[in-house]
């Protein structure tokens, strides 16, 4: 397959009063055609910040992005003027926010949301566009689209509400999907309703996507690949089967042993991460997970761990990485 989207070294930095938060601080993957690409980690470790960096949507000021590459098609986006991103933004990359409810605007109808992009990017007529509207609501499993389309956002439910949001993603057939915590203000049902959705409708069309969440059920079930990020930095990267079969890094290790499990007897005490993420304003030296880490050698507070391989096509941002492999494989065996 060929690489759809590389992201190379990637900083974004919010620069404020009180001082430089290194948002994204050297960030790297790669997304291929037709894949759908996982990216993990706590609230406030850059997840979003480098998904509105690729759109380049991050607030300026404060925000910038400060150094890197995103390669996407064979061009560098954070190199094209403001009116050429314009015409990348929706028709070739589309995003599904988190907050449907927040993301759409209260006074317009659905139609008018749905139909704005296809006669800006596709050119089409209002009778063109209302009729590609009607069938792409009908795509996403909302019925009665017709009449659906004549109503505003607060006449929908959350779970409603997040399908128009991938229907509008879909409209002008993107290369790539950015999918921004799809699922977080939804319940349990609802959330694998959209999820399901969304990785048919990749597999029907073609279209990358890129999941961004905190949860790992969804990444176990709907990515290829997996990057675990942590302040700012991705600390491991590989296939879902390699992270969760023999994870490589104690953060990763730690996210996995704080999710509750079924297999294990009911007084099994959930074992979570110590302690808080770091400032990003003021990152300890070494390693940023040096002083949450039940693992940490001395090495760790004096150098920044690289990005190295663990084994064929796993990376792991962590001296100790060969040491956790292996008890991941004695375990698993």
């Amino acid at each position: 397959m060929a690489t759809l989207l590389e992201v190379k070294d990637l900083r974004t930095h919010f620069f404020t009063r009180e001082g430089v938060v290194k948002a994204v601080d050297g960030v790297s993957y790669a997304i291929e055609e037709g894949e759908t690409l996982g990216l993990v980690g706590e609230s406030g470790c850059g997840k979003s910040v480098s998904a509105l960096s690729i759109m380049r949507l991050v607030p300026d000021p404060p925000g910038k992005t400060v150094g890197g590459e995103i390669i996407f098609d064979g061009q560098d986006l954070l190199k094209l003027p403001d009116s050429e991103i314009r015409r990348v933004r929706g028709k070739q990359i589309a995003m599904v926010y988190q907050e449907p409810m927040t993301s759409l605007n209260p006074v317009l109808t659905i139609e008018r949301q749905l139909t704005e992009s296809l006669e800006l990017h596709l050119a089409m007529s209002k009778t063109e566009a209302r009729r590609e509207a009607v069938r792409r609501l009908e795509q996403v499993g909302i019925p009665d689209p017709e009449r659906r389309l004549k109503q505003y956002p607060h006449q929908f439910s959350g779970g409603m509400l997040q399908r128009v949001m991938i229907a509008i993603a879909l409209s002008c057939n993107p290369k790539l999907i950015i999918a921004d915590e799809p699922t977080t203000a939804l319940d349990v049902t609802i959330q694998a309703q959209i999820l399901d959705l969304m990785k048919n409708l990749s597999r029907e069309y073609g279209v990358s996507l890129l999941i961004i969440t905190h949860n790992l059920g969804v990444v176990a079930r709907y990515a290829d690949r997996v990057n675990i990020m942590y302040a700012g930095k991705v600390i491991e990267r590989g296939t879902a089967r390699d992270i969760y079969r023999h994870p490589s890094h104690p953060y990763t290790l730690g996210l996995l042993n704080s999710v509750p499990r079924l297999d294990l007897p009911r007084t099994e005490k959930l074992d979570p991460i110590e302690g808080q993420p770091p400032d990003l304003m003021h990152l300890p030296a070494g390693c940023a997970f040096r002083e949450r880490c039940r693992f940490a050698i001395a090495r760790c507070a004096q150098e920044i761990p690289p990005l190295r391989p663990v084994s064929a096509g796993h990376l792991s941002a962590c001296f100790v990485a060969e040491t956790l492999l292996s008890r991941a494989k004695e375990h698993a065996a």
